[in-house]
């Protein structure tokens, strides 16, 4: 490894990129965000070790999508590719679409908040952990967080606001502004996911129109940004114009499969929230329906004289 001319505490590899190269654990000195998935995933692991050992049912596939979440925070960040994202555009887009668009997606279908409300306990530092919670779901900040209008610009201005201005260049020139947008993409990712996904109690939960709707909106605008970015002709990024000579990397060339990465990569999340969208809003469409049907036939006045018709026949048989 090799230390790189910038402002902070990084390390580049000196190896070309490969696969073997991206996915070797690889932590950087200062490994922030890799912490931060292990810390979440043991907090996971331990409150649903507690509702299991309370007799209590948890989800198991809830849990294994929380802590596949997790894992794969913490390899985008804690391998190889770290190393390599603060060189090469197609690494760095890659690691931003996962952030945005794998990860959040997993760890939203673990329901952590439902999680914590029924593993905390009632009493000492737990009792405001749950009131902590509670006024987060009352409060208006949450609401405000998680509406379309600002939830769904904030998760586009991570694409077309940094790369289409020399903001990008700026931050990613630092190891404070690199590791803060890393932390930008994860949290935009979960404000845009929680609408449209999360099962856990939400301040103003969206219908399934708008839950569409949102991932309608997201799809396009996402896909375009990756064609302009294959399209573009000129180095986009300044912090993406000087790797190593040693990997033999053609910055255009790159910069191209950064673009194709978020036109291709960037959807197949999308396509798949949309299909759980849709898939849930038929099966709670069927239920409706079928409840409907019951409440009918409970409250069919034909119905209910026929049966009192065939009881009063009943009556004089037996006497």
């Amino acid at each position: 490894m090799a230390a790189r001319d910038i402002d902070g505490p990084v390390w580049i590899p000196t190896d070309p990129p490969s696969w073997a190269s991206y996915l070797a654990p690889t932590l950087q000195p200062i490994p922030v965000i890799p912490v931060i998935g292990l810390v979440l995933g043991a907090l996971y692991l331990a409150g649903a070790i507690r509702v299991w050992a309370t007799g209590r049912r948890w989800s198991p596939w809830a849990t294994l999508s929380f802590l596949t979440g997790c894992a794969v925070l913490v390899v985008v960040t804690g391998a190889g590719i770290e190393g390599y994202g603060l060189e090469l555009f197609s690494a760095f887009m890659f690691q931003q679409l996962t952030l945005m668009m794998t990860v959040p997606p997993l760890l939203v279908l673990g329901r952590p908040g439902t999680l914590l409300l029924r593993a905390t306990p009632h009493h000492g530092v737990g009792r405001y952990v749950l009131v902590a919670a509670r006024w987060g779901l009352r409060s208006g900040a949450g609401r405000v967080a998680l509406h379309p209008a600002v939830m769904i610009p904030l998760f586009l201005l991570c694409f077309y606001a940094l790369y289409l201005s020399p903001l990008a260049g700026r931050l990613l020139s630092t190891w404070t502004g690199h590791l803060g947008l890393e932390l930008l993409f994860l949290v935009a990712g979960i404000l845009f996911t929680v609408p449209v996904l999360s099962r856990d109690p939400l301040p103003s939960p969206q219908g399934y129109l708008g839950r569409a709707a949102d991932m309608f909106v997201e799809m396009p605008t996402h896909a375009f940004f990756g064609v302009i970015v294959m399209m573009s002709t000129t180095p986009m990024v300044s912090a993406f114009t000087h790797p190593p000579a040693s990997w033999g990397v053609d910055v255009l060339a790159d910069q191209e499969t950064a673009g194709g990465l978020a036109w291709s990569y960037g959807e197949l999340p999308a396509l798949i929230m949309l299909l759980i969208v849709f898939g849930r809003w038929r099966k709670d469409e069927a239920r409706a329906t079928t409840a409907a049907d019951r409440r009918t036939l409970d409250e069919d006045p034909d119905l209910d004289a026929y049966n009192a018709y065939l009881r009063r026949l009943a009556e004089r048989g037996q006497g």
